[in-house]
């Protein structure tokens, strides 16, 4: 008997995810990200799609993969084929090899997959001179000749056999060169059981969960991904206007059979790319139009092509919340195609989207990707690494892109090219072709055991955990891995004994969470090997019972319950994302047990970790190691909750009392409504941090945020316990220094429609201008404002290290508070005077 559909229709976004490697990968490790984002999907739409093939998987040549069109259908019905092939495939094309793809038969699945047949063709030379008489498409390039004719060979085939409204007996998955989709109604990580691919490689992968926000959603054609030509389109969101984009493509002669908002972004997006040869840039213009002061900001000749492409195109962008994720399998004339991993986010960010790049040294693999949630992002690299040395469990960088932007247009491009040896290399840029690159001063570690040179001596294999810690941090500039891993075997050299274990924790989580200067030495590298120290810890304790810290994993009952004085380590692995069986249940256990201590380990995207605590939680404590998920910290009411690494999205919403600290970035919707409480960001926010916040909420983010800071803020008077920001504007660079970003925020609505509160922004060369806010006021910095946020920053710098005075420094030169923060208050807010209030000690 088949398990029943989830109903969770009500999940509010779907799960996409997309990986580029300059290396072939096998789809077992985008399964992995799949499953961890199962809590996304509702099984009733899931997909997948690859481009750059192995040909050897299909049983094809190098040569036959490049030049023949992979025609992949899908038979409902076993009969149609018949049919499909004397009326579709056999007067239109040569087949040159043809394939069933094998299918599993025994998923739990509502309704079953279709079988899918591979066909390899090439138009035949009469049917391309009827086609061509036909359309009067006489002057039209051969290649563009034949692409033409399948993809209308493709329409007649899905209007004869799926029509929108008749029965279903057959439709085309895909029909591009070098590139294959594949779907079904069920889940995305159903697909790759379910068609067995696993096993089979490819440079570029995208999966979906959930189902289109329009159309047949409960029949395998309404599933993502769906197809142009040479493009698989899947994508997280819906828009508004999906009748004006229809019209627009009808007057184009272009008429969508599938009915959903993501099939006709994809005609769109394959007639502007194919059919009337704009570049990517362009395209990616069109469908999400720079706007505002970012239209501003570009330069002259860019605002004439683009206020053009507006004026013609502007029927055709996608009006909504949406992000994009396109796998293309795009003609090169030097060899092979080139395969390419494309994401798109909307103008006005609305939809989560992270992206990574993991770069190997010269000569060796890279790998990137862009997804719903940083987590996916973790599983994939963390399965890859298991089975495979060149990679390692931590990308180099993690971005969120600012849709729309004037700096990179809210566009990334992974495009592998291949070379006629098969030889491969990774390149990602921005929407202006511009490369999103890592400094090549830094090496990789290579798990095969070779290290680099240095004249340092071997680090001593005695020592307390302290000063280990401190002499590697100081001497970090110049060791070499195995000098590191030496003084890592030297602090996890006393895990049988309780006081070991302890103090191997507390100096693994200085070097993850700290920043210094490594040297030659990758710092994505060095934290995939503190990972595996901690990972080695952890076991420790949960081999060895008794002492203040207890082990608990998911089965496994609690020993003597002393909750006054026991830690609990929690590991996370055994637990559900969300609902009965989740961790953030078993946290809301424990505290309830009287548990005021916890460490997550081993934390695999679980959300809503530290919600649901209860009112007046003060003194509860709860440290998290890995990769932690959605809503985190939300609805804090006096606990304190510690993230050792990044967040992801809507952290600490509604957030009340207590302390959040985070040692990275956190993503979008960062403390939505919160009404009070005390956060700390190392790094970046993504889009819409505070938004609606009331109370008093006091913030610092180190970094920067994308847009939409403080919209609707309604803290309150600063001047007497309101809330308030402080937004630093820096960053510790790749060598652990740190370092002024160009500029200390980058949209153009800071502070937009803000009632209350305030926003203390460092910006000594004063860049921001006052076309930056839609609702706020500079004012001059006053005494009561320093007084206000010099504590929040002194315990910035005793969390971060990151010192007050040189935050008063611009080029070796100190200034006072005034010349170096600019305080934002509402408009029509009086400006704070010191008579007027307290006066703090301006120091």
């Amino acid at each position: 008997m088949s398990a029943p559909a989830r109903r969770e229709s009500d999940e509010g976004g779907c799960g996409v995810i997309g990986i580029a490697s300059s290396v072939l990968i096998p789809g077992r490790h985008l399964l992995q990200s799949l499953r961890q984002m199962r809590n996304r999907g509702n099984g009733k739409g899931g997909g997948a799609a690859l481009a750059g093939l192995s040909p050897e998987q299909f049983g094809v040549t190098v040569e036959l993969l490049r030049e023949d069109y992979l025609l992949a259908v899908a038979y409902l019905d076993d009969r149609a084929r018949t049919e499909v092939e004397q009326r579709y495939v056999e007067p239109m094309f040569t087949v040159d090899h043809q394939a069933a793809l094998p299918m599993r038969e025994d998923l739990p699945l509502d309704v079953a997959p279709p079988r899918v047949v591979a066909y390899f063709v090439r138009p035949r030379p009469d049917a391309l001179a009827r086609f061509s008489s036909q359309h009067n498409l006489a002057g039209l390039p051969q290649n563009d000749l034949e692409d033409e004719l399948v993809y209308q060979n493709t329409y007649q085939l899905n209007k004869a056999f799926y029509a929108s409204l008749g029965e279903k007996r057959a439709f085309v998955l895909s029909h591009g060169k070098d590139m294959l989709s594949l779907k079904l109604v069920g889940y995305g990580d159903d697909v790759i059981r379910a068609y067995q691919l696993e096993d089979m490689h490819a440079h570029v992968w995208i999966g979906h969960h959930r189902y289109p926000t329009k159309g047949r959603v409960w029949h395998p054609g309404g599933a993502h991904p769906f197809v142009g030509l040479h493009e698989a389109l899947v994508h997280n969101g819906d828009f508004a206007n999906y009748a004006s984009v229809t019209a627009y493509l009808a007057q184009r002669n272009i008429v969508p059979l599938f009915l959903t908002d993501t099939e006709v972004s994809v005609l769109v997006f394959d007639l502007l790319h194919r059919t009337y040869g704009y570049p990517l840039e362009y395209v990616i213009e069109a469908l999400a139009p720079t706007t505002e002061r970012d239209f501003d900001m570009l330069p002259a000749h860019k605002q004439s092509i683009y206020r053009m492409l507006q004026e013609v195109h502007i029927h055709a962008s996608p009006d909504g919340p949406w992000f994009f994720l396109i796998a293309q399998s795009a003609a090169d004339e030097q060899g092979p195609r080139t395969a390419r991993l494309i994401g798109i986010t909307d103008t006005s960010m609305l939809r989560p989207q992270v992206f990574a790049l993991q770069q190997g040294a010269l000569g060796e693999p890279s790998i990137g990707f862009a997804a719903s949630e940083k987590q996916a992002i973790d599983a994939a690299l963390e399965s890859l690494a298991a089975e495979d040395h060149r990679f390692w469990t931590r990308p180099d960088r993690v971005w969120n892109a600012r849709g729309g932007s004037h700096t990179d247009g809210g566009a990334f491009v992974f495009s592998i090219t291949r070379g006629p040896e098969g030889q491969a290399d990774l390149v990602c840029s921005d929407k202006f072709g511009r490369r999103i690159e890592v400094s090549e001063s830094s090496k990789p570690y290579r798990r095969n055991g070779r290290g680099y040179s240095s004249s340092l001596r071997r680090p001593p294999m005695e020592g307390d955990a302290h000063s280990l810690v401190t002499e590697l941090i100081s001497q970090a500039a110049s060791l070499t891995y195995d000098e590191v891993l030496s003084y890592l075997d030297a602090l996890t050299s006393g895990l049988h004994q309780e006081r070991g274990r302890t103090a191997a924790l507390e100096a693994l989580t200085v070097l993850i969470d700290g920043r210094f200067p490594t040297g030659e030495l990758r710092r994505s590298s060095l934290l995939s090997l503190f990972d595996e120290a901690l990972a080695k810890v952890f076991d420790s304790f949960r081999n060895h019972e008794g002492g203040n810290l207890l082990y608990l994993e998911h089965g496994r009952p609690l020993a003597t319950l002393q909750p006054e004085s026991k830690t609990v380590i929690l590991d996370a692995r055994g637990y559900d994302p969300q609902g009965e069986g989740s961790l953030a249940l078993e946290i809301v256990r424990l505290v309830g047990l009287g548990f005021r201590k916890l460490v997550v380990a081993h934390a695999k995207g679980q959300r809503f970790i530290g919600s649901g605590l209860g009112a007046d939680r003060a003194g509860v404590h709860i440290d998290i190691y890995g990769s932690s998920g959605d809503y985190l910290a939300s609805g804090i009411d006096g606990a304190e909750v510690i993230v050792h690494g990044s967040g992801q999205d809507q952290l600490a919403q509604i957030m009340k009392r207590g302390r959040l600290i985070v040692h990275g970035d956190v993503g979008q919707t960062f403390m939505y409504a919160a009404k009070g409480g005390d956060a700390f960001v190392l790094g970046n926010a993504a889009g819409r941090p505070l938004i609606n916040a009331v109370g008093k909420p006091h913030v610092v983010i180190n970094g920067t945020c994308l847009d939409y800071l403080g919209e609707s803020f309604m803290a309150g008077d600063v001047s007497n316990g309101g809330g308030f920001v402080v937004l630093n504007g820096i960053a510790f660079d790749e060598g652990g220094r740190l370092a002024e970003l160009e500029t200390p925020y980058p949209g153009g609505n800071l502070f937009s429609l803000a009632s209350g509160g305030a926003i203390f922004v460092r910006d000594p060369h004063g860049k921001l201008g006052e076309d930056q806010l839609n609702g706020g006021v500079f004012v001059d910095l006053t005494d009561q404002h320093w007084g206000l946020i010099r504590p929040m920053l002194e315990e910035n710098e005793r969390l971060f290290g990151i010192r007050v005075p040189w935050l008063l420094q611009v080029e070796g030169r100190e200034l006072k508070p005034d010349q170096i923060y600019r305080a934002i208050l509402p408009s029509g807010h009086k400006a704070l005077q010191p008579e007027e209030a307290w006066v703090a000690n301006s120091g």
